[in-house]
């Protein structure tokens, strides 16, 4: 993990990918619904993992073998995040753990729920602020928006990962 960022600078973005995916840090992308159901666009990418962060169904292309997990989300300010957030860290942390995946978090249009998600890994993974992880995010999606009810909840997973004083 010694390439990945000890600090939430923000440096010239990585090329946005024609196909509509976007990478947060090496071998961590983010794009829409249908990226992630798009086997050609998988396959040029080399993903491993994809972590699906929406309700309804998601037509996972046959003939790949790619490690899939469902958190169902709804893109509202009061739906709840927060409960999900230990699930998809762990699932994140746990694919990147293998220096040869390749993971996806995707929701419907890939501005704010899957964006929420990987700001919620950097959090839990560097000890960043949400502001920082936000901005990060933004700094390599341009279309991340996570909305103001995940900005709140977002806070809330920061704060209950901070030790006890």
């Amino acid at each position: 993990m010694s390439n990945w960022p000890s600090s939430p600078s923000v440096q010239t973005p990585y090329p946005a990918r024609p196909s509509g995916a976007s990478e947060i840090l090496p071998r961590l992308y983010v794009s829409d619904l249908s990226f992630a159901e798009n086997p050609a666009a998988l396959v040029s990418l080399g993903i491993t993992h994809i972590l699906s962060a929406m309700r309804g169904f998601v037509a996972a292309p046959q003939g790949l073998h790619i490690h899939r997990a469902q958190f169902p989300l709804e893109d509202l300010p009061f739906s709840e995040l927060a409960a999900h957030l230990p699930g998809t860290t762990a699932f994140l942390r746990s694919a990147l753990h293998d220096p040869n995946a390749r993971v996806l978090v995707h929701c419907m249009e890939g501005v704010s729920r899957s964006t929420s998600v990987v700001c919620a890994f950097l959090i839990a993974e560097y000890g960043w602020t949400p502001a920082q992880a936000i901005q990060f995010v933004k700094s390599r999606r341009r279309s991340a928006e996570p909305n103001m009810g995940f900005v709140q909840q977002l806070q809330e997973y920061a704060d209950s990962l901070r030790p006890a004083s």
